[in-house]
C-alpha cells in the first residue's frame, strides 16, 4: 500500500545504504525507505546462505522495482567484508545522491553447525560478515555523519544471541554485533548519530530452507504450503523505519520485530549483594539474593556500569 505523502515518517531528501538489500528482510527495508521518499543504495553481494558465491541479480532487481514505483535507487554489489567495498557503497550514495544519512546493516549469512564439528573458519566467516561487515559500512559513513551532525545506523541482531546449539557461529556473531552497536551508539551520541538494533523474525531463506532447517535441528516444513504474509519480512520493516527516521526516540537499544510483534530487548543486572567478606561458600549461601531480579538495573554503557559499581561500593559502609 502506498505511503501517504503527508505521513510524518517521511525520508524526503535522505539517502540510505541498505546492505543485503536484494532479498528477504533487506529488500523489504529498501522498499519501505524508498516508498517513504528515501534515495537508496541497494547493496547485495548476492551470496548463498552460507556466504559463498555472488550474484549481481538481486540488487539490480530491487533497484528496478524501486524505480518502477517512482523512487530513486542504485545497485551496489560489493562485499561488506571488504573495507574498500564498504567505501564504494558510501561513494555511490555521495556520487549519485549527494549525501549519506542512513546505514541499514542487514547483510548476513547462516551455516548451521554445533560442537564439536564447528570450525574456527566458520566462526571467522560469520564474524566477518555480520560484525566486521557492519563495522566496515558504518565506519565508511561515519565521517559524513559527523561532518553533517546527523546519522542513523541500524544493525541487525537476532534472538540467536541468546544462544543456540546448532547456530553457534551465527549466535556468537550476533552477540558481538550487539556490543558493536552499543559502543557505536555511545560514540555518536554527542554528534547527532543514533545507532540501534533490530532483532527480526520472518519467514526468509534462513528460516524456510529445508537443508538449513535440518542442520539447525528444526522440523521440516511443508514446502508446498503458501507463505503466510503475516510472517513476511514486511512485518519487520516498520521498526526499522522508526529507528532510521530523524524522529527516532532511542539510542543504543535493541528491538524485536516481526510476526506482528514489536518489543524491546534489553540487558540488565540484578542489584546483587555487597559484602566484602564473602568467600565462595558465602557467595553460594547468598545465591538467592544475588540472582533476585527485583529492582534490576539496565545499564546504558560500560562506563555507566563501572560508575554504578563504584557508587554502590562508595555508598556502602
Amino acid at each position: 500500500m502506498p505511503v501517504n505523502s503527508e505521513s510524518s515518517l517521511r525520508f524526503d531528501g535522505r539517502v540510505a545504504v541498505v546492505t543485503g538489500g536484494g532479498r528477504g528482510i533487506g529488500r523489504s527495508h529498501a522498499l519501505a525507505l524508498a516508498e517513504r521518499g528515501a534515495k537508496v543504495v541497494v547493496n547485495d553481494f548476492g551470496g548463498a546462505l552460507a556466504g559463498d558465491g555472488s550474484d549481481s541479480g538481486p540488487a539490480a532487481e530491487v533497484v528496478a522495482e524501486i524505480i518502477a514505483a517512482g523512487g530513486e535507487a542504485v545497485a551496489n554489489t560489493a562485499s561488506v567484508t571488504d573495507p574498500a567495498g564498504a567505501v564504494s557503497m558510501v561513494d555511490d550514495a555521495i556520487s549519485n545522491f549527494g549525501r549519506i544519512d542512513i546505514v541499514i546493516n542487514n547483510a548476513g549469512n547462516l551455516d548451521p553447525c554445533g560442537m564439536p564439528d564447528l570450525t574456527p573458519e566458520s566462526i571467522a566467516q560469520h564474524h566477518d560478515i555480520h560484525v566486521l561487515g557492519s563495522f566496515n559500512v558504518t565506519r565508511a559513513a561515519w565521517p559524513h555523519f559527523t561532518s553533517q551532525g546527523y546519522g542513523r545506523v541500524v544493525l541487525t541482531a537476532s534472538v540467536g544471541f541468546f544462544g543456540h546449539p546448532y547456530l553457534m557461529a551465527y549466535s556468537v556473531a550476533k552477540g558481538a554485533t550487539v556490543s558493536l552497536a552499543r559502543s557505536l551508539a555511545v560514540s555518536g551520541e554527542d554528534q547527532g548519530i543514533k545507532v540501534n538494533l533490530v532483532a527480526p523474525a520472518a519467514d526468509t531463506r534462513m528460516v524456510t530452507d529445508p537443508e538449513l532447517r535440518a542442520k539447525s535441528g528444526l522440523p521440516p516444513r511443508d514446502s508446498s504450503a503458501p507463505l503466510n504474509p503475516e510472517r513476511g519480512p514486511e512485518r519487520v520493516s516498520p521498526m526499522v523505519v522508526v529507528l532510521a527516521h530523524e524522529s527516532c526516540p532511542v539510542n543504543g537499544e535493541m528491538f524485536a520485530a516481526g510476526l506482528g510483534r514489536f518489543a524491546k530487548v534489553f540487558l540488565a543486572e540484578t542489584p546483587g549483594v555487597i559484602d566484602r567478606g564473602l568467600d565462595a561458600e558465602g557467595v553460594l549461601a547468598r545465591w538467592d539474593e544475588i540472582v533476585d531480579e527485583t529492582g534490576y538495573i539496565v545499564q546504558v554503557s560500560s562506563a555507566g556500569a563501572v560508575e554504578f559499581r563504584e557508587r554502590l561500593l562508595t555508598d556502602t559502609p
